[in-house]
This record gives structure tokens, sequence and C-alpha cells, in this order.
């Protein structure tokens, strides 16, 4: 599994469980740490751990294990460390607050394939409706 395919895998997880605001950022151009960030929105700190274990459930299948996970009992910000991909999962007033994609002003936004475009973007407007 490449690393777009682990992204686009992660995308599916997260949506699957209501995230919103879901972005996909190439990163191998600013960084050694990934090649893509994955950042989405939950509503409560109880969805944030539900789409968090998502993603795990999925990955799974997968045979993919994070390296490290943290954040996961407060649930206001989980990162998953999946070695080329990286998810940040915050609370809706933590993701306001760290505006963590304007640090990586110069990373490119991936385009979702359909359905995932779609999806998240109908996510995006019941979330602001």
């Amino acid at each position: 599994m490449n690393s777009i395919e682990k992204a686009y895998a992660v995308v599916e997880a997260a949506l699957d469980k209501k995230a919103y605001d879901l972005v996909v950022l190439e990163a191998e151009h600013l960084s050694s740490i990934a090649d893509y960030f994955v950042v989405a929105t939950g509503r409560s700190d109880v969805q944030v751990q539900a789409i968090a274990r998502g993603i795990e459930e999925r990955m799974s299948k997968e045979e993919q294990r994070p390296l490290a996970i943290e954040g996961f009992q407060h649930a206001h910000w989980i990162v998953l460390d999946y070695d080329d991909i990286v998810v940040h999962l915050f609370y809706e007033p933590a993701r306001e607050f760290y505006r963590l994609e304007t640090n990586w002003i110069d990373s490119r936004e991936v385009k979702l394939p359909e359905p995932f475009r779609t999806q998240a973007r109908e996510l995006r407007l019941r979330a602001n409706a």
C-alpha cells in the first residue's frame, strides 16, 4: 500500500465516522516526517475518539499499525502516526485555536477522488448549517 492509498484509506474511515473539514495535504516536499498529513474535525471528544478508532480499525485491515498515537485520552487533538501518513484529528474548538493547516502554507491540498470529495463536502455543509 503506497502513501496516497494509505491517505485515502484514512479518509474513508474518517468520513465513515462523520469527520468534517477533512483535508489531505501533500507534505513530502515540506518535511521528512511524512508524505501526507490528513486533518479532520469532530464535534465532540467522543466523536474524535470514534474517528481515531475507526481509522485504526480500517488501517489494521490493511496490516498497517500506527507507530504512535498521542492525545487519545483527552481527544482534543489526536495524532496517529502511520510513518508516511500523519493524521491530526481535532475537537472543533481546538482546530480553530491551532489552525494547523496555516502552519504549512506551502503544502498542496490533495483533491479527493469521488465519492470522498462529495461526502466531505456534504459533511462540511451539514457542520456549518
